[in-house]
């Protein structure tokens, strides 16, 4: 059940929509549910998300890290849609009166109106040969090196999110899944637990399926590895 701080938000989502226009997405993630998930989103086109969609993988980074307990926000960062668009990102941690994180706004500009109007007015000015050969909207926008890293990526579902969690895992190696070991397989689990990706609900499921296990392997895994962590000696 949506709590009051987000339901608050929910009407924040329609408002900034409508006044800041088509190329603007705003999506609302409510982590109080027992699964994460969109609860209101407004031009939901540029993503092609809708209410349900998980978290990306930037917000499943963002909670694993507790990036929030020292930033209110995090600013202007690379998405990058299923259809190639590039978004600019930025999102607004929700926090409780106890400083605990229970909801994610985001903002995600899409600039490709304004790419291809600054190549036609290029142009304008410029023969189309002279332009094709020394002007690229997209290398002239593109990140400076400091700024470079992982882009968020967008999921309608959760088997997207594990199965693009799992191919970035797996880069690299070159047996595919289902062919691992035991202890290859229990690497891989870690590393996907880093990511966040098992705070989706369904994702054990979906993780087992593609490792060729059961769900309860999955879970013997991330026991294991709780139970390592925790024998861990405290860093001074």
């Amino acid at each position: 059940m949506t709590s009051e701080t987000i339901h608050r938000y929910t009407l924040l989502v329609d408002f900034l929509g409508r006044t800041l226009g088509p190329d603007y997405e705003i999506a609302l993630h409510d982590l109080e549910r027992g699964r994460p998930a969109i609860v209101a989103i407004a031009n939901g086109h540029i993503s092609g998300r809708d209410i349900g969609a998980p978290l990306t993988n930037i917000a499943m980074q963002i909670i694993t890290e507790r990036y929030y307990e020292t930033h209110d926000y995090r600013l202007n960062y690379r998405g990058e849609t299923d259809n190639g668009k590039v978004l600019r990102c930025s999102t607004f941690f929700i926090k409780n009166e106890r400083g605990a994180l229970v909801g994610l706004l985001c903002i995600n500009f899409d600039d490709s109106r304004y790419r291809e109007l600054s190549d036609r007015v290029f142009r304008l000015c410029h023969p189309d040969d002279y332009a094709d050969r020394n002007i690229h909207i997209d290398t002239i926008f593109s990140p400076m090196p400091e700024e470079v890293g992982e882009n968020e990526t967008f999921y309608s579902s959760i088997s997207a999110a594990t199965e693009h969690a799992l191919l970035s895992v797996m880069d690299g190696r070159s047996v595919p899944p289902e062919r691992l070991t035991q202890d290859e397989k229990l690497e891989v689990v870690g590393l996907l637990n880093q990511r966040g990706i098992f705070m989706l609900k369904g994702a054990v499921n979906d993780v087992a399926e593609q490792l060729a296990c059961s769900p309860a392997s999955i879970y013997r895994y991330l026991s294991r590895l709780n139970r390592e962590k925790r024998q861990q000696p405290e860093k001074p």
